[in-house]
């Protein structure tokens, strides 16, 4: 027995049972949140049936793993029970990234089947994501949410008819995942998983279905260019719904795609050649399959999403939510305290950094992610999937950069099945089209207050970065806005300091999901991005805008006019010379100017001087006529002093 009630009981392992929950929590809180899935529905761990040997090279392997990231090895024998033959699986990393890499072989296998034999990959497909779903995790509850949420989508497509059919689609879809969310947000058990994550993916999938249905039947002439690549003209067979709902390379954290992109590759009309093409630059494809040799960048997608993910255990052991919300904190300066937010952001995108790079790969490898041929370099673009461009985030300098490289294909989600959606035809997006995508990316979400402290301040920082896009970086271009002036450079430091400082800050609730430990971290930084954007959004409101609109368009008037006077002189100097005619050497002076080079001009001036001295003659109170006649000649030779 133990000798005080308040020690922690240990295992054959000398782990505390309580350390390595609240390690387990710990780590399932920092590399899951509502973007990842949870995969598990039983508080029972999973058992697997594994030769010693096995056994023992998973245990150095989490030996070495624990000595580089700074876990303990009893932490990692926590998870190995080498006494027996079963070993039990229960962290949520290892299994996704198990899930994860072994999606390359089998993706190895599916595009070797015969591309004249479609129904055959599809029944390949439905087999592992059903192999993943039950077999790996034991999911059957994930199942079950999978296919109601398909098959309702389904029906309401088939079934429902007008313009509110994608609609009432949207809503049934959204409204099971939430009742998911709510469910796990309450449950609040760190080992206690479920379907959420995957279910998100299928969201954004069977949305879009409805609506390229709904395109499908109305006229052509009335869609935009993007809804007519998108239109399904006839609802897909069953087999072929069911092999894009369950496409195991995206089946848990994405990407995402539209039902289109699936029949064309599924087809083999998305690899076609275009007329004309070289036959040098076509992809090579081997054993006469259609698809093009993808080998290369999908392997290269794979290494580098391990590299991230090292990199995030390796990180997140510094960087984590129990620094920013411990007392700790508070031992470090302001500015350090802002590093130590920047870094833990940076430790959190490493892990989306590393699941979507391999589940990319995996796409890549069956060749969903072609994206065609490169008109200028002749090279295979394998970009139709990507979901982020790591690099584009961490140099932006702007609100816009760093999310138009976070997340694509939900931006294009939303983007093209709400904000564009709810537009009046005809019209431009405005503010309702921006509610309702924000209303729509937290609901997505889920309901942690967290998320909506990010996304609404986030909605705030775009507005602001626009405001100082348009009326201040101007004036670090030249007048006519074409290049960079040379304090240019500076502008673009700071703005990348305050678009980095300004986002680690608004993220940080995402990453610790409660009201409590947000508002905390946020108060230990003094509301920085509050307080700034704030001030941003006083300014523009007041006279302050106005008049830095009237500097800009000063600067701009200034700008057109020099370039109009510049225009003017370089058309005088392009000008070409007349050649001269016998008339035009009539006109130029003879011997020293003897004829006048405008006759008619100098007679004018000459009657007008006459008529002046006369006026002035009569004011002087001199009773005087005009000239007429013989007297006006003679009076014009007098002027000219030559006879006429």
């Amino acid at each position: 027995m133990d000798s005080t009630p308040n020690e922690t009981k240990r295992g054959w392992d000398g782990c505390g049972r309580g350390e390595v929950k609240n390690y387990r929590s710990g780590m399932r809180r920092s590399f899951t949140s509502s973007m990842l899935p949870y995969i598990n529905t039983r508080t029972t761990p999973v058992q697997f049936e594994i030769p010693r040997i096995w056994l023992t090279s998973v245990y150095v392997a989490f030996e070495y793993a624990g000595s580089l990231t700074g876990a303990s090895v009893d932490e990692c024998k926590s998870l190995l029970h080498l006494e027996n033959v079963a070993v039990v699986l229960t962290d949520l990393l290892v299994k996704l990234i198990f899930s994860f890499l072994l999606s390359y072989p089998l993706a190895g296998l599916l595009k070797r089947i015969p591309d004249a034999k479609p129904y055959q990959k599809n029944l390949f497909i439905i087999t592992v994501s059903l192999f993943y779903l039950v077999g790996l995790f034991d999911l059957w509850g994930g199942v079950r949410t999978i296919f109601i949420s398909s098959f309702g989508a389904y029906v309401i497509a088939s079934y429902v008819d007008g313009p509110f059919m994608p609609w009432i689609g949207f809503v049934f879809l959204m409204g099971h995942m939430s009742i998911n969310h709510i469910y796990r947000q309450f449950a609040n058990a760190p080992d206690k998983v479920d379907i959420t994550g995957a279910q998100m993916v299928l969201v954004m999938k069977l949305t879009g279905f409805c609506w390229n249905v709904y395109d499908g039947r109305l006229r052509q002439e009335d869609l935009a260019d993007f809804q007519k690549e998108r239109a399904l003209l006839n609802l897909p067979s069953l087999l072929d719904f069911a092999g894009y709902v369950l496409f195991f390379p995206s089946l848990f954290a994405g990407p995402s795609f539209d039902f289109v992109d699936y029949r064309r590759w599924i087809e083999t009309t998305m690899f076609d050649i275009p007329p004309g093409t070289d036959p040098k630059t076509a992809p090579r494809t081997r054993n006469q399959r259609k698809i093009p040799r993808s080998g290369t960048p999908a392997t290269m997608k794979a290494v580098f999403g391990l590299i991230w993910i090292f990199l995030f255990l390796k990180f997140s052991a510094w960087y984590n939510t129990n620094l920013v919300i411990g007392n700790e904190y508070m031992d470090y300066g302001f500015l350090r305290r802002i590093w130590i937010l920047e870094m833990l952001g940076f430790s959190t995108r490493m892990k989306y950094y590393g699941v979507w790079y391999l589940t990319e790969g995996a796409c890549i490898l069956t060749g969903l992610g072609y994206k065609g041929i490169d008109p200028k370099s002749g090279r295979v673009q394998w970009s139709r999937l990507e979901n982020v461009n790591p690099w584009g985030i961490e140099t932006a300098q702007n609100t816009r950069a760093y999310l138009e490289n976070w997340n694509k294909n939900t931006n294009n989600w939303l983007r093209n099945y709400m904000y564009l959606r709810v537009t009046p035809k005809g019209k431009k997006p405005g503010f309702r089209a921006s509610l309702a995508t924000f209303a729509t990316s937290a609901l997505w979400h889920g309901f942690y207050p967290g998320y909506y402290l990010s996304f609404v301040l986030a909605a705030f920082l775009q507005t602001v970065a626009k405001n100082f896009r348009r009326h201040v970086r101007p004036f670090f271009l030249t007048s006519d806005s074409q290049r960079p002036t040379k304090y240019k450079i500076y502008y673009d430091i700071l703005s990348y300091l305050v678009t980095q400082a300004a986002f680690c800050f608004t993220t940080a609730p995402f990453v610790l999901l409660s009201l409590p430990s947000s508002l905390l971290v946020w108060s230990r930084v003094y509301f920085y991005t509050v307080l700034g954007t704030a001030a941003s959004m006083a300014f523009f409101a007041s006279p302050g805008k106005p008049w830095l609109i009237k500097q800009l368009n000063a600067r701009s008037k200034a700008a057109k006019m020099d370039r109009q006077q510049r225009q003017q002189a370089q058309q005088q100097q392009q000008q070409p010379r007349q050649p001269l005619s016998r008339e035009s050497t009539a006109e130029e002076p003879i011997l020293g100017g003897a004829l006048p080079s405008d006759p008619g001009k100098e007679l004018e001036d000459a009657v007008q001087e006459i008529k002046e001295e006369v006026e002035a003659r009569r004011r002087k109170g001199v009773s005087v006529g005009m000239p007429t006649g013989q007297d006006m000649k003679a009076a014009v030779e007098n002027k000219l002093g030559k006879k006429l």
